[in-house]
């Protein structure tokens, strides 16, 4: 592939305490990388299987699981999976072998019902799932047969964006009522918070600092535009915390008690330039630089690139990541794992099986589409930690 000439400058400043380690906890001193992200870096092709590892899980198609595969939470045992049209309808799968387990759907008005599911966290040891419902500022808990346990409302004012799996009492979650006071002074207010997973009480607030708000949205009249930024992404036992008013990119870890800066950006202006995180390993550092411009004649805008820190070449990529099993793109950016799962990719059965015909497809990929059809459930790619 042809690679591009200019090469960016990566700027190493010092910074004790940093540990930089990947997803894994360390007290060690470090260097905090510094990333150029208005840089041209050079591509670098890189297989996958290399570094990670993969599994696939074909869904079950019957009659009753007839679904558009959006992942919503991957267990030790389970996979919850809904549409992608508001229907409230909630797959429930067998990690292992992609069978329907159950279907599930409490939408509607009720006080044990949810309007919209934004996300769903998975909390297999209490066989409970918290579906998120942004539009009600309510997280509703139901067992993994459906049946109502208890709800609780997002924290006064907040409007819960993403939440994750934290420990057996908590979830993580981040508010994103910030983006409405763009251009403001921070205050004293956590927007980043562990809630309590019986009543949605704030235990612990996770302070980032920043000076002046720096929303991922632009605004024309009415119309309104927002950039995809992830505020929280698991990893492992740790959890790598974004703020677009931040430079800086943390890391927080239940033996931390104050999140620990990973990683930074150079500041950027016009137009802004926002980072978010995705997979970490212990030598490589996937990330999006996003840029904070949109057309809203066209529709189009937040133009992004991949970027990739290899620790060990002490180097910036833009990297091209191959599946070795059918030679495609493969993104690690914009999904989250939680555990062991990094992050996953649904593969439509069409397409599988146009590959399959043209002799594309290689092992256990290969063997799953021999047995699809144009109408079967997507394929779920999960991509593990090593």
């Amino acid at each position: 592939m042809k690679k591009r000439k200019t090469i960016g400058v990566l700027a190493l400043s010092l910074m004790l305490g940093t540990g930089m380690t990947g997803c894994k906890s360390s007290g060690t001193t470090d260097t905090l990388v510094t990333i150029d992200v208005k840089a041209d870096y050079p591509e670098k092709e890189m297989i996958l299987q290399d570094f990670m590892d993969v599994e696939y899980i074909p869904l079950e198609t019957n009659e009753e699981f007839i679904t558009q595969g959006s992942v919503m939470a991957i267990g030790n045992e389970f996979i919850i999976v809904k549409n992608h049209i508001n229907d409230g309808n909630i797959y429930i799968f067998d990690r292992k072998t992609g069978k329907g387990l159950r279907k599930i759907n409490r939408m509607g008005q009720g006080a044990e019902e949810y309007a919209f599911i934004n996300g769903i966290v998975l909390d297999e040891d209490r066989d409970e799932m918290f579906v998120n419902s942004i539009s009600m500022k309510k997280i509703f808990v139901y067992d993994l047969q459906g049946n109502f346990k208890r709800s609780f409302n997002h924290t006064e004012g907040a409007e819960y964006m993403e939440v994750y799996n934290y420990d057996k009492d908590n979830l993580i979650r981040y508010d994103m009522s910030v983006y409405y006071k763009e251009g403001e002074k921070r205050g004293d207010q956590s927007y980043h918070a562990l809630i309590s997973k019986k009543d949605g009480s704030v235990t612990r607030n996770i302070p980032i600092p920043f000076d002046v708000v720096k929303a991922p949205f632009i605004q024309n009249g009415d119309a309104v535009a927002v950039a995809s930024v992830r505020s929280i992404t698991p990893c492992r036992d740790s959890w790598f915390l974004t703020e677009t008013s931040s430079d800086t990119v943390y890391r927080y870890a239940p033996d931390n008690s104050e999140p620990i800066p990973f990683l930074a950006k150079r500041p950027t202006v016009d137009p802004e330039m926002f980072l978010s995180m995705g997979v970490v390993t212990d030598r490589y550092y996937f990330m999006q630089a996003i840029e904070k411009k949109f057309n809203f004649e066209k529709r189009r805008g937040f133009a992004s690139i991949g970027l990739m820190y290899d620790k060990q070449e002490n180097a910036v990529f833009n990297p091209v990541v191959l599946n070795a099993d059918n030679s495609k793109n493969v993104d690690l950016f914009s999904r989250a794992g939680d555990g062991e799962v990094a992050t996953f990719q649904n593969l439509s059965a069409d397409r599988l099986l146009d590959a399959y015909q043209n002799g594309e497809l290689k092992g256990r990929l290969k063997e799953i589409a021999a047995g699809l059809n144009e109408e079967s459930n997507p394929v779920i790619m999960v991509i593990k930690y090593r």
